[in-house]
């Protein structure tokens, strides 16, 4: 007999699995609670100047999506991608002029040295790197979830012990001599809650941040706006076959039963029958719905990480414009900081509920994107993502923050009289627009008992790591499963094969 899935949550992960299942051969039921799937990869529009202007609301850039999931769900053959090759550039406190981050690890050894003295083993970071993200990426195409017996016999107790269940810290401290290395390299060790940089498996979010494979490790745009990916996606899935129920606010959910109670737009309940239930919502949600709640007892969600879009007028122009192709669109940081412990520090403020506390700086440059794509944009754009934010405050509640972060974006602008426009987005923003637990783009914190073969709600993970709960036919892929969340789709394409394995 056909089987039938109800997926419950339209972002990426959900539209992956979707698509999976679909082309398996099941019948696939989408609810999504807003107007339109896309989740946290959606767009919002404000007028500039008399004009309509789109900008990304949530996610911004592409990075983490493996590229057999691109191109087996079918977006690589609709979607046009791109990349800036030109170094990703680091602006310190301490230093004039900005650090280029080059690919090759012998010019960036270089370059680290010449500019502040690292005298740190570089190139070895980077190979041991390489092997540590060859290993996850070969579990990401087999599906296979995460095992920590897996790592030591593919990486050795040694580098398993550095790389996955240790600290930041000690891994950075491992490999390098000068804080300024330590802090590009380990930043994303607290990019999406306050985790400390000291604390067990921290270690493990630096090499998870860089497994993305359609830019080989690198990060980059979609032409349109990366939005326009899980628009796509949808489009697809629909043409698989998938019916998708938008503004369906979900009630309850009944495992032994096998069937899903939810409110369509027209206000009537509706009670379908399914043989399986796929959550690809944040994890709260889902325990909530099936009456799990000790499934996310004591799990800690608090993000910290906060948006600023800022549109102008005119193409922007660099203070420190180096003439070479794509630099108008590179990635560009600015650290608040030259010491690593006074990053952690305040990282740690906005646990403690600290309003804001700068720390690091994300520059995308979409407008300058958009025009090496072959697009036309009536103005230009850049978005900052940024730390520290407590989960307090919405944006249009924290104009200091807002300014304070354009000030220093504005500091490296040679034409800073074109801003238009610019509007901050919280942690609490996130909650309220994407309904992610404590503003937690991952949903939950990438911290110690949260990380890597942890990173499940399963009630037996060996018999059924996506499994939510111990009921052999209720699924969970949402960002808080591993690997971790991004437009990547990644959890939704490992829980659907492991459906396919499994389900009876």
């Amino acid at each position: 007999m056909r089987k039938n899935a109800m997926v419950i949550g339209g972002g990426v992960n959900g539209l992956v699995a979707a698509n999976v299942l679909a082309r398996s051969g099941w019948k696939v039921d989408l609810l999504e609670r807003k107007a339109r799937p896309g989740g946290a990869c959606t767009s919002e529009t404000h007028m500039i100047d008399g004009r309509p202007h789109e900008y990304p609301l949530g996610a911004t850039v592409l990075g983490l999506m493996q590229d057999f999931v691109l191109k087996e769900t079918g977006l690589a053959e609709r979607l046009t991608l791109w990349a800036p090759r030109h170094p990703k550039m680091a602006r310190y406190p301490s230093l004039d002029r900005p650090v280029m981050i080059w690919r090759d690890p012998r010019r960036l050894r270089r370059e680290f040295f010449e500019k502040f003295g690292e005298r740190g083993a570089v190139d070895a970071f980077r190979t041991d790197e390489a092997k540590v993200l060859a290993f996850l990426q070969d579990g990401f195409r087999r599906g296979d979830p995460p095992d920590l017996r897996e790592a030591g016999a593919a990486l050795g107790a040694d580098q398993t012990r550095l790389w996955v269940t240790g600290s930041a810290k000690a891994l950075l401290d491992h490999y390098f001599t000068d804080d300024r290395t330590k802090i590009y390299m380990g930043m994303t060790a607290i990019e999406s809650g306050p985790v400390p940089i000291g604390a067990p498996m921290s270690a493990f979010t630096v090499p998870l941040m860089d497994t993305g494979t359609v830019f080989d490790g690198y990060w980059g745009f979609v032409k349109g706006g990366i939005w326009k990916l899980t628009e796509t996606l949808a489009k697809i899935d629909r043409e698989l076959g998938v019916r998708i129920v938008t503004e369906a606010r979900v009630e309850n959910v009944d495992p032994a039963a096998g069937t899903v109670s939810y409110y369509g737009r027209d206000g009537r309940r509706v009670t379908a029958a399914t043989d399986h239930v796929v959550f690809a919502t944040d994890p709260k949600t889902a325990a909530e719905l099936t009456g799990e709640a000790g499934l996310v007892a004591g799990k800690r969600f608090l993000g910290s990480s906060g948006k600023v879009v800022m549109v102008f007028r005119k193409p922007i122009r660099w203070k420190d414009a180096t003439g070479r192709p794509d630099h108008a669109a590179s990635f560009k940081f600015i650290f608040a900081h030259d010491s690593l412990d006074t990053l952690d520090v305040a990282s740690q403020a906005a646990a403690q509920g600290q309003d804001y506390a700068p720390g690091y700086y994300q520059i995308y440059c979409e407008g300058a994107a958009a025009r090496a794509m072959g697009e036309d944009p009536s103005h230009d754009r850049i978005i900052v993502f940024f730390k520290n934010l407590a989960f307090n405050r919405q944006g249009d509640e924290l104009d200091h923050v807002r300014e304070d972060v354009v000030r220093r974006v504005l500091a490296t602008v040679a034409n800073p009289d074109d801003l238009a426009w610019s509007r901050l987005l919280t942690p609490k923003d996130l909650q309220r627009e994407f309904y992610f637990p404590e503003g937690n783009i991952d949903h939950a914190m990438l911290c110690d008992g949260q990380q890597y073969m942890a990173r499940t709600y399963s009630a037996q993970p060996g018999a059924g790591f996506y499994r939510f709960g111990s009921a052999e036919n209720v699924w969970y892929c949402g960002a808080g499963a591993y690997p971790c969340g991004s437009v990547a789709g990644t959890p939704g394409w490992m829980c659907a094969h492991e459906m396919l394995r499994l389900a009876r």
